[in-house]
Order: structure tokens, then sequence, then C-alpha cells
């Protein structure tokens, strides 16, 4: 049994001495699906040799839809059914999904925070790091302006979604339920600095 076990520990000396030295290998990696490790990159709106369209960006089938897309219109567009005009209110069903009036204040918050804050600063006065800092010309308009206080919810709504004027779209950036909490907390604000 020692034998056998000197014999197999003299086996293992002789690999492991010898078994791993040679010559680095020139050829190429072994890759099992070649054109998945080599493919060519399309820039968006770029051309495309590849759709007959010669387009890079495809449109979408139609019929899908897109799964963040909100059918209701009072919730995706913050319109009202018959597309007369816009909600006067945040739509009950937000509210809902929220959980309660309380948590979707609490979550339009910490959104404000991270999407408006740097612009219209903490208490909506449009005073915020970028503009102060940065000198951007001109200031967003305060959140306590008479005509933004007498705005519909729905039209704030489409304003955070669309963008107005140097203020970019968040429609792509920030989802249905989260837009709806931010225009919650910036009527919040709007009461909280009430005069």
């Amino acid at each position: 049994m020692t034998r056998l076990f000197t014999l197999a520990l003299a086996a293992l000396a002789l690999c492991a001495g010898f078994g791993c030295r040679g010559q680095t290998s020139t050829a190429a990696p072994i890759v099992p699906i070649r054109n998945m490790h080599d493919q060519d990159r399309y820039d968006p709106q770029g051309e495309s040799g590849f759709f007959d369209d010669g387009r890079s960006m495809r449109m979408p089938i139609e019929g899908t839809v897109p799964r963040e897309r909100q059918l209701d219109p009072e919730l995706g567009a913050g319109r009202l059914p018959d597309d007369s005009g816009y909600v006067l209110e945040v739509p009950k069903a937000a509210i809902d999904t929220a959980g309660g009036m309380s948590a979707l204040l609490d979550r339009g918050q910490d959104r404000y925070d991270i999407y408006c804050r740097p612009c219209h600063d903490g208490s909506g006065a449009g005073q915020g790091t970028v503009i102060t800092r940065a000198g951007w010309q001109p200031a967003p308009p305060t959140f306590h302006d008479d005509r933004l206080r007498q705005m519909p919810d729905g039209q704030l709504y489409a304003t955070i979604t669309n963008g107005v004027r140097i203020m970019p779209g968040y429609g792509d950036r920030v989802p249905v339920q989260d837009r709806w909490a931010i225009v919650a907390y910036v009527r919040a604000l709007q009461l909280s600095q009430g005069e």
C-alpha cells in the first residue's frame, strides 16, 4: 500500500513538473458559434446591409404592445377618456397601485430628488444646482407660480412625459407610475409653500 501511494505521488509530481510546460498556442481560441463571437455593430439610425430597407433600427411588429405602455388614456397620457382635455387630479388607479397617497408621495419624493431636484431644487423654486452652478438660462419656472398651481395634474404629467422647451421628456426613462408619483409630490410641494 505504501509502495502504491509512493508511485502515485511520483506520477503526480511528474505531471505537475512537466505536464504544464509547453509552447503558447498561436491557434485561434475554440469558439463553438463563431458568428456570435464577432458580430457587426450598427449605430442607431445608421445604415444596415442586413435588412432589405437598409435601416438598422427596426419598427415594432404591428399589433405588439410594449410592456410599459399604459392603455388607459388617463394613466398613460393624463388625458380624459374622450380626449377632451387633461385629467384634473392624479387618477385613483395610480394612487391605489402605489398602496395609497402616503406611499405615492414617498415614491414621488424619491423620484423627484433623482430626476427633478437638480434643476427645480428641493422646494420647487427653479434654482437647482444645475441652474445656479452652470448658469443655465432661462431658469425653469417656479412650481409656486399661479399658472402652474392651476394647471391640471394631467397636463403636469404630460409635461414630465414629453418635456417642454429645454426640459427633456422623461417618458422613456421614468415609468408611468413614477411620473404620477412625481406629480403628486409636486402638488405637495406647492401646498407646503402656499401663501
